[in-house]
């Protein structure tokens, strides 16, 4: 049972600390008057120095500072992270190493410094191109922050994405085509565009559920969404995972190690990894709150609350979740090279006939399972029923 490279890895770094909560949120995130950022960079680098010892000598193509909001750290800690994994790992000369930014004024002031520390890929989290959604969504910036941010990622990176957020509430949709146009105009090779989903737990699940807030009917959204692939398409920016849009070489190597369900290495509270030892894929998680991560890496050199020993058919399942995501969708041959048996075997074949013969299933694909453009937005459901 090998990954798909076993000689490669990528390595995801959480920083868990926002300076607000967003209402529509609900990742690991917290909001903290002050944090020990030595204190917090000494744990990050100790846990580098444990997966290491772990996982053994193998080369790093991709690395991934999300969070929370990891441009509130400061290039130091980015700094001392990049070069505590390039002494313990060997780093591909054409790594990507990514971090997540809010666009306020202050954090994007600090981009020169993130680039100097090594980081060559910025995710700026945007979210809407005006005012008043801004407001709505309770994010920290300006619409002129916004601008300014996507203006200095370019010139300080060599790569660069945003997110935007459409369906939401009170957007028709000539409001979301005139937006899209106007970030594709500004885009640099990459956008993610996520519809809103309204998550159990958050602020907007309240203010949902007693009608304060209403978003588009699912037929508006499902027009909105084949929209964005058409004008996407139109600017050269092809599909390639639900919510990701590229042109040609400009997709995020990191994300493809997730939906091609690849190695990687998570550190930082509330972190998820994936390794392969021996053989053997193990899932890993460190503890969620940053109080309790830190005083467990101080204490044991690292902060894993989970490591578990997936089986066979878990194994089979995520890849089939996550690959299914993608519109190249599973190749038959890389899940066998992966997990090690037939795919037959844990899908419903029935079920999958079907499915293609409804259209939702490419049936012109026999060396692969992907999901059609009709079957794109209703990923959820066709999951529901091919999984045996």
């Amino acid at each position: 049972m090998h990954a798909l490279n076993p000689n490669s890895i990528s390595v995801y770094v959480h920083w868990p600390f926002c300076i607000a909560k967003c209402p529509y949120c609900d990742f690991n995130s917290h909001v903290r008057e002050t944090v020990d950022e030595g204190k917090m960079a000494a744990a990050l680098t100790t846990e580098i120095d444990y997966y290491a010892r772990l996982v053994g000598a193998r080369s790093v193509k991709s690395v991934f500072f999300g969070g929370g909001t990891p441009s509130l750290m400061s290039a130091t800690t980015v700094d001392a992270v990049i070069n505590r994994l390039s002494k313990r790992f060997s780093i591909n000369d054409d790594v990507e190493i990514t971090l997540e930014a809010n666009p306020t004024s202050v954090e994007a002031g600090k981009f020169d410094d993130f680039s100097k520390a090594g980081v060559n890929r910025v995710s700026l989290g945007i979210q809407a191109l005006n005012t008043r959604d801004l407001i709505a969504l309770g994010r920290e910036h300006s619409l002129k922050e916004a601008f300014e941010a996507i203006e200095l990622s370019q010139k300080y990176f060599k790569r660069s994405n945003f997110d935007l957020i459409y369906a939401r509430m009170g957007q028709s949709v000539s409001d979301w085509q005139k937006e899209l146009h106007q970030a594709l105009k500004i885009a640099n090779g990459h956008l993610s565009l996520y519809q809103l989903t309204i998550e159990p737990g958050t602020p907007f699940y309240g203010q949902f559920r007693s009608g304060k807030i209403i978003i588009p009917d699912e037929d508006t959204a499902a027009e909105m969404y084949d929209l964005t692939n058409q004008i996407c398409e139109n600017f050269g920016y092809k599909i390639y995972e639900v919510s990701n849009y590229a042109r040609v070489g400009e997709q995020s190597k990191h994300n493809l190690t997730y939906w091609k369900y690849s190695d990687y290495i998570g550190i930082g509270a509330g972190a998820h990894g994936r390794i392969t030892l021996a053989g053997q894929t193990f899932a890993t998680m460190q503890y969620k709150k940053p109080e309790t991560w830190l005083k467990a890496v101080q204490m044991n050199g690292n902060a894993t609350k989970v490591m578990e020993n997936l089986s066979q058919k878990a194994m089979a399942e995520e890849m089939i979740m996550m690959g299914l995501r993608l519109t190249d969708g599973v190749a038959y041959s890389d899940f066998k090279n992966r997990i090690g048996a037939d795919i037959e075997k844990f899908i419903a074949v029935d079920s999958l006939n079907l499915l293609k013969s409804q259209g939702f299933v490419s049936g012109e694909t026999p060396d692969r399972i992907q999901l059609t453009k009709k079957g794109r937005p209703l990923l959820n459901q066709i999951l529901g029923q091919i999984l045996a």
